[in-house]
């Protein structure tokens, strides 16, 4: 009973860890935005309008 209770912690605490390993990653990943010159669909937009 002892042994399953140690081998539970220990995958609780390799999993939260795990979460807070991919969390950090994830917030410190560099979004970019495309300017509105380069939008194709914005441009798509404008002529399907002036028509």
């Amino acid at each position: 009973m002892y042994t399953i209770f140690v081998v539970s912690i220990i995958i609780i605490i390799v999993v939260l860890l795990l979460a807070v390993i991919t969390t950090s990653k994830a917030y410190k990943f560099k979004h970019t935005v495309d300017s509105l010159e380069d939008n194709p669909y914005l441009k798509n937009e404008n002529e399907e309008n002036r028509s």
